[in-house]
């Protein structure tokens, strides 16, 4: 009994009442509604009953009936993955499109309205033509004038579509063809080795957006060309880009670019040409032929290639225009007068305000003589650069009256732009006395006075002569034309610095001078421009002048917008003493540091100037026709070995000057007649020894009274001129601890006391 307990399970409780009666109550699955629930019924044992009996068999053999209901929701599910893949297409679909829609609205906020887009103006171009009206150079976005389509030769535009849109024709504007064949091509390759731009996207990216690489710029891009597709033709897209389109060295445009690289109209070019241009548009920095005509030469093959296989041309013309005929390039924009275009460039804005159209500039330049200036720089320089440490030069060349006809503001443009002509600032050595000495004559000395050369000892600064050699007793004549420093520094103190600086600035010197003693041996730095500028009075009779080189300035249709007008008449020097100073620069060229300079039949003054250390080297010398000033030396301010001014400027300008007075009839310098011509100083100077080193410093010779009377000018014009004393050995010097002679006065005890 216990083990039947045990075996049963646990032990059951009797049921009474109506628990009793639903204790056997069972659902069968025939009992639930079909498809009422995923919930399948619990699977159990059946039990042996009266409804089991019925059905005749044996109740645990009967299998279950297959349900239909089974199948129906598989049918379901197939059907329910169908539409959701449809659903969820449609939707992303849906958020595509709208998102396309809102990209395609933000790029179109930020271009300008579309009833405002105009095709641009071409930018203005300066055409810059020399004294003979030949074309010097071009500045602005250097462009040709507009062709129209119809008057180019075929294959000129059919060379462009061939090698940049080959289905121009085809598309709206984006060639989504070409965009996936660029695709494929930049995938292969692992790089951006094809576009996918039409001509009409590179048309409004050029017209109206920057060159900058963003996915912003290429969807404008893409904007702006439906635009033009839909506002214009293909044909007037086509011959927009042709006239648009840049071509390196600052052409914009086939006519330009015809015009630089071959010298003739775009309407003209051969096949081989018209491949060469549309090779640049790739590259046009790159490939300009002037620069790179290998690989111009190089890319026009595959133009041909490609105009051939597009069938413009046929394989045998294709063959026949490669190297065919050889490509006349003209010489690069780098020569020299490009400096003068810069000059020009910076002065317009003044002279006719903001410049919005194409205008011809009028010049003082003559091409002859800039091509001569050039060529006298550049082969100076190759030839002894290296032996004198010089790198760089400049020239300027002005008419009495301040026309520029040539300037050289470097050795090549092409490698630096700066302007050491104009812009640079240098000292000018001794290139400076002039003023000196010009303020000496104006109180009250003559060319035939005579001064001390002699060690000089100023408050611890000692000037010295280029030789160190002293000279004693000289003329001023004598001095100047040696370049003597001592006499210059006397002269410096004896009239006052702040005259000289007055005297200096009133011939033409713009910059600032220090008024200090060191002035006398040009140690405030000038421009070559002014500098020869302040010169051109002695040239001129004395009268003052504004260096210039724009005459005249007119629209391309031939309106006048600025006529120079002339200066009016400003005496800087009075004609006496212009006659001195021409008298004595003239004995620099006869037998001064500058004999190297002659110009055969023409009479010709100047001055060599050395700075400190042989930092700078110039000479200004001039003519009744031309002043002309060499300035030679380095960007960095470094010394030369040892370059004068009298060496390599002098060379320079004798070689300049010699070509540029070449037919011209000889004219006299104006007040240069007079009776103040020295004799050579050549046999004056064979009298004069230096003498042994002094044992102190000499005295600085008493200023000049006020009362002192200038020289007597002769109703003839003609000026008196005693005769010089004789220039003897300079005897020993005295005592730096004597009393100064009763004849010296007071001004001179207290400025040989001042200045010891």
């Amino acid at each position: 009994m216990a083990w039947g307990r045990k075996k049963g399970g646990a032990r059951k409780e009797p049921l009474f009442g109506l628990p009793a009666a639903l204790a056997d109550l069972r659902l069968s699955p025939s009992d639930r509604i079909p498809g009422g629930g995923d919930d399948k019924p619990a699977k159990s044992k059946p039990k042996s009953s009266d409804k089991g009996s019925d059905r005749g068999g044996d109740s645990g053999s009967e299998k279950p009936r297959p349900s239909r209901g089974g199948s129906k929701r598989r049918s379901k599910s197939r059907g329910f993955g169908i539409g959701r893949l449809f659903y969820w297409t449609a939707v992303l679909g849906l958020w595509a499109g709208i998102a396309v829609i809102g990209v395609v609205v933000w790029v179109g906020a930020h271009l300008p309205p579309i009833q405002s887009l105009e095709i641009p103006k071409r930018p203005p171009t300066i055409q810059i033509v020399g004294i003979d009206g030949s074309v010097l150079a071009q500045r602005g976005e250097m462009a040709g004038a507009n062709i129209a389509l119809k008057d180019l030769p075929p294959y000129l535009p059919k060379a462009f579509i061939a090698i940049e849109d080959r289905r121009f024709y085809s598309h709206y504007g984006v060639d989504p063809v070409g965009i996936l064949r660029a695709a494929v091509t930049n995938l292969l390759h692992r790089g951006v080795s094809q576009g996918g731009s039409t001509l009409t996207q590179q048309l409004a990216k050029n017209l109206f957006l920057t060159q900058e690489r963003t996915m912003q710029r290429k969807l404008q891009e893409a904007e702006l060309a439906l635009w033009l597709e839909r506002k214009h033709s293909k044909n007037e897209i086509l011959e927009l880009y042709l006239n648009r389109v840049y071509f390196g060295s600052g052409a914009y445009g086939v006519e330009a670019a015809a015009q630089r690289y071959f010298g003739k109209s775009a309407k003209s070019v051969t096949l081989p040409e018209a491949a060469m241009l549309a090779g640049l548009v790739k590259s046009p920095s790159r490939l300009a032929p002037n620069r790179n005509p290998e690989g111009a030469e190089q890319r026009a093959q595959v133009v041909l290639a490609a105009m051939a296989d597009a069938k413009f041309i046929t394989e045998t013309q294709a063959k026949a225009s490669i190297g065919q005929p050889s490509i006349a390039v003209k010489p690069a924009g780098a020569g020299t007068v490009n400096y003068v275009a810069d000059w020009i460039g910076e002065v317009l804005d003044d002279l006719v305000g903001q410049i919005d159209q194409d205008i011809v500039v009028q010049t003082t330049i003559d091409p002859k003589l800039q091509n001569v200036a050039e060529a006298a720089i550049i082969d100076e320089l190759a030839a002894k650069s290296v032996k004198f440490n010089v790198s760089q030069g400049a020239l300027v060349a002005m008419t009495p009256d301040g026309a520029v006809r040539a300037m050289v503001g470097g050795r090549n443009y092409s490698e630096s732009q700066y302007n050491r002509a104009v812009t640079a600032k240098r000292q000018p050595g001794s290139a400076f006395k002039p003023f000196v000495y010009l303020t000496a004559v104006e109180a009250g000395l003559t060319p035939d006075t005579i001064r001390t050369d002699a060690p000089l000892d100023i408050k611890g600064w000692k000037p010295e002569n280029y030789t160190h050699e002293y000279f004693g007793s000289v003329t001023l004549t004598q001095a100047l034309a040696m370049s003597l420093n001592t006499v210059a520094v006397r002269l410096g103190v004896e009239v006052g610095a702040k005259n000289v600086v007055r005297t200096a600035h009133r011939l033409g010197i713009s910059s600032k001078l220090e008024p200090n003693v060191s002035i006398a041996l040009g140690t405030s730095e000038v421009s070559v421009i002014e500098l020869v500028g302040a010169y051109a009075p002695f040239a001129n009779g004395g009268y003052a002048i504004s260096p210039h080189v724009v005459t005249k300035i007119k629209t391309s249709s031939g309106k006048l917008l600025y006529d120079r007008p002339t200066d009016p008449p400003n005496q800087v020097i009075e004609p006496r003493y212009d006659s001195m100073m021409n008298s004595m620069m003239r004995e620099t060229l006869i037998s001064g540091t500058a004999r190297k300079a002659e110009i055969p039949g023409w009479t010709a003054a100047g001055k060599t100037g050395t700075s400190q250390d042989y930092r700078d080297a110039w000479f200004i010398g001039y003519t009744a026709k031309l002043v002309t000033g060499v300035w030679l030396g380095n960007d960095d301010n470094s010394p030369t070995k040892k370059a004068t001014g009298g060496g390599l400027p002098v060379e320079v300008w004798t070689r300049f000057m010699k070509a540029a007075h070449q037919g011209v009839p000889v004219a006299a310098i104006p007040n240069s007649q007079g009776s103040w011509g020295p004799a050579n100083l050549m046999q004056i100077s064979s009298q004069v020894t230096a003498p042994a080193a002094p044992a102190g410093p000499m005295q600085i010779q008493p200023p000049m009274q006020a009362s002192q009377p200038p020289a007597p000018v002769p109703s003839g014009g003609s000026y008196y001129r005693p005769p010089p004393p004789t220039p003897a050995r300079a005897s020993a010097p005295p005592n730096p601890n004597a009393r100064p002679e009763a004849a010296a006065g007071l001004d001179g005890w207290l400025a040989d006391r001042l200045f010891r």
